[in-house]
């Protein structure tokens, strides 16, 4: 029986800079850096530990165009220990590592197969003596908005024939329409598996064949939530086997809590403190970013320390641990409508308070004066609604807490 075994991982991004997190203690950011590289070496070992006869990686293997010397030698490392097992990588490049970049370059083992810029065939032969065309090619810029799956033709003979491609299916929005292509496209091509890239999120579009993103090997920001990895693939005349491989070192999530139960302080505390223990998991960080949603504490002081003492505790002892669970964000929902209601009935300042508060559409109109500081407008970023309603709820809250002692 004609069979072969391979790892599909894509989008790498060794060597990410995991921005916006220089406020993580330096241990826990060390760690978050490396989770890149500790990911590959997962990669690598799953590879030898399964006896695999090749691994595909399907686009943005590094994170920049300039492909830092630093992530180019860790994975020549990484290559060199599949060689010694005789284990070939094809390579893809994406639109972050794209062939225009400019780097210094290292050499790579010679088991390591780049395509170019133009759709090729890879021929590779395996122990049993079975045939397997792989098809691909790198990008050439950054940019491609091109359907390059037209240059993908079937050349028999050959007992498989596998497709990579890094781009974007026609109904994905996440992504930029790179190199777009619809599921019916691949189907015509006849292949037996398409190894895809360019999109974080694991998806399988079709089981038959296989069409599948496997997702990026280790999470980056809170956007890509969850666990991360690469897919074991075995393929005979008969049957496809698939087994998700796990291989990020940092998770990132994002939990709501409804504190609506809650009565005090304690009670809160106590219920993000159950939330983090459930979100732990042995051996790995985790990045979240907490919602507490529905909070109503009539106590001013408590209320006060909420905002400002909560996050303190939450982070008292993690960052110690081995399986930290690190709050990057706390995002306090009150039920603003009603604090509003409220203090309105008890002062007609409050009612012109947030007459004036709304009469600002935007953060950027309420602090015009530093946009238009011939200084301070150098330093200033446009803000998105997000951010700016974000800025207001959390300058009303303060005001208010000013306020109402």
């Amino acid at each position: 029986m004609k069979q072969i075994s391979f790892i599909h991982a894509a989008d790498l991004h060794l060597d990410s800079p995991m921005v916006g997190l220089k406020h993580l203690p330096a241990n826990i950011l060390s760690r978050v850096r490396e989770s890149t590289f500790t990911a590959l070496g997962k990669l690598t070992a799953a590879a030898i530990d399964n006896n695999v006869d090749f691994v595909i990686l399907a686009g943005d293997l590094y994170d920049g165009e300039d492909r830092s010397l630093r992530a180019q030698s860790r994975f020549r490392n990484e290559m060199q220990k599949l060689s010694k097992k005789d284990i070939p990588v094809y390579v893809i490049h994406g639109n972050h590592d794209h062939l225009s970049g400019s780097w210094v370059n290292l050499d790579m083992p010679s088991n390591v197969h780049f395509f170019g810029s133009d759709v090729e065939i890879k021929v590779f032969h395996t122990k049993r003596g079975d045939t397997v065309h792989l098809y691909g090619f790198s990008y050439l810029q950054r940019h491609i908005f091109d359907k390059r799956i037209d240059d993908y033709q079937k050349h028999d003979p050959a007992d498989f024939h596998i497709g990579i491609l890094h781009g974007n299916e026609g109904g994905g929005t996440d992504h930029d329409n790179y190199a777009p292509f619809s599921i019916k496209d691949l189907y015509e091509k006849g292949f037996d598996y398409w190894a895809l890239g360019h999109i974080h999120k694991r998806t399988i579009l079709s089981e038959s064949p296989p069409i599948i993103y496997p997702g990026n090997l280790q999470g980056r920001n809170k956007k890509e939530v969850g666990v991360k990895g690469c897919y074991h693939i075995t393929l005979n005349d008969f049957e496809v086997k698939k087994e998700f491989i796990e291989t990020s070192d940092i998770l990132w999530e994002e939990v709501t809590i409804d504190a609506a139960g809650a009565n005090n302080f304690q009670e809160i505390l106590q219920l993000c403190q159950l939330t983090i223990e459930r979100l732990r998991k042995a051996g790995k960080g985790t990045l979240v970013t907490l919602n507490l949603k529905n909070v109503q504490l009539d106590n001013t002081q408590e209320k006060r320390i909420l905002d400002t003492e909560l996050l303190e505790v939450l982070l008292d002892y993690e960052n110690d641990e081995e399986s930290f669970v690190w709050t990057v964000k706390l995002n306090l929902e009150e039920n603003q409508q009603l604090d509003r209601k409220k203090l309105m009935n008890e002062a007609d300042f409050y009612t012109e308070l947030f007459a004036t508060i709304d009469d600002y559409q935007t953060t950027e109109e309420a602090i015009a004066p530093l946009y238009q500081h011939q200084l301070g407008r150098k330093y200033l970023i446009s803000l998105t609604e997000s951010e700016q309603k974000e800025v207001m709820d959390k300058a009303e809250k303060l005001l208010i807490g000013l306020l109402y002692q």
